[in-house]
């Protein structure tokens, strides 16, 4: 297979991370037998210093002519006080390649029970994937603030519900068959509306899966007290920001939780859920695994190869269990020690 890749490195430990999913990419190629044709662009706080802008021209023409887009990281007290900030560039390159559904799986390992606040007998079997729409909400609606009043409009369309929905049903066949929609609809009108666009889409499209609904505060709950009886989860924008974090805590550590972002064409966007940590960038003890899984989600889901995305997660999670990981895994190897025992194990 033939596939364009660009790699938009970032800021902090993102180069550091980027180098290990290009190595994993390399890898898996060689293995294979694809021809990845793997370029960089700037993004983020490196694409201000050196341009002035968080998301070039140049770099925006070369994601949108890829097959898929992997970010390391963007961000840093560097730029904290500009006028342009590095995360206006991912907001950009979002709205730019029409990414409305954001992944995130959370994904339990015996090795890490113990890092996660959660009881171990809680988190056995735990295999759950978040469909967060990501472009509309209150987030994105108008605005007034004052210094005794403000507020936010939360406003959906049918049409912003659906595509999100389709994504979340078309993961849970691949998966198993289960999708859980998590709304407010005993209060807010848009959740009302999600709930009867779901039940219509589902209705008409997939009534072969099974649909839960959950209210947002029981769906927090249960999240907690019965982790492992969810499949795919989809919600707004709001909730998906909230709900994705709090299932991350099941997982044990940042630093193995990867992301997709994906539209209805073109390159999806891949990247780790952790930040771009400034304090250790350099020093060769960013965890390079939530990178590699970012890049196995974009072996499966952006350029569907879906046995080849199995191999890289295998090689991760046995490092994991023979301790070859950093140091916030409980291991002693460092970014590149982790990512060469990771290697090891594709070639």
């Amino acid at each position: 297979m033939k596939a364009k890749i660009v790699l938009l490195p970032g800021d902090g430990i993102g180069p550091e991370v980027t180098q290990a999913a290009k190595a994993a990419f390399d890898a898996i190629a060689q293995r294979f037998g694809h021809d990845f044709l793997i370029s960089q662009a700037l993004m983020g706080g490196a694409a201000i210093d050196a341009t002035g802008e968080p998301l070039p021209a140049a770099t925006l023409a070369a994601c949108q002519e890829a097959d898929a887009v992997f970010l390391g990281a963007v961000g840093g007290p560097k730029w904290d006080k500009s006028e342009k900030r590095p995360e206006q560039g991912l907001l950009a390159i979002r709205k730019a390649l029409g990414l409305y559904a954001n992944l995130r799986p959370a994904v339990t390992h015996p090795a890490l029970y113990d890092a996660s606040p959660i009881k171990a007998d809680r988190l056995k079997d735990v295999d759950i994937m978040v469909a967060r729409e990501l472009t509309g909400g209150i987030y994105f609606g108008e605005k007034q603030e004052g210094s005794e009043a403000a507020w936010d409009r939360c406003a959906y369309s049918a049409e912003e519900i659906d595509r999100v929905l389709h994504q979340a049903a078309r993961l849970a066949r691949s998966r198993r068959g289960k999708v859980t929609m998590v709304d407010k609809a005993n209060v807010l009108a848009t959740s009302r509306l999600w709930r009867r666009r779901t039940e219509a889409v589902f209705a008409e499209h997939y009534p072969d899966l099974e649909l839960e609904f959950l209210l947002v505060d029981a769906a927090a709950m249960h999240l907690l007290s019965r982790p492992a009886s969810f499949d795919v989860l989809v919600t707004e924008n709001l909730f998906g920001d909230i709900l994705t974090d709090e299932a991350a805590m099941l997982v044990g550590s940042l630093g193995m939780l990867p992301s997709a972002s994906l539209g209805d064409s073109g390159p999806g966007l891949f990247e780790p859920c952790h930040g771009s940590a400034p304090d250790i960038a350099g020093q060769d003890k960013a965890n390079p695994f939530a990178a590699m899984l970012s890049a196995a989600m974009l072996l499966e889901l952006g350029l569907g190869l879906g046995e080849e995305a199995q191999v890289l997660k295998d090689a991760v999670y046995a490092c994991l269990e023979a301790r070859q990981c950093t140091a916030d895994l409980g291991g002693k190897l460092g970014t590149q020690g982790a990512t060469a025992a990771v290697l090891a194990r594709i070639l």
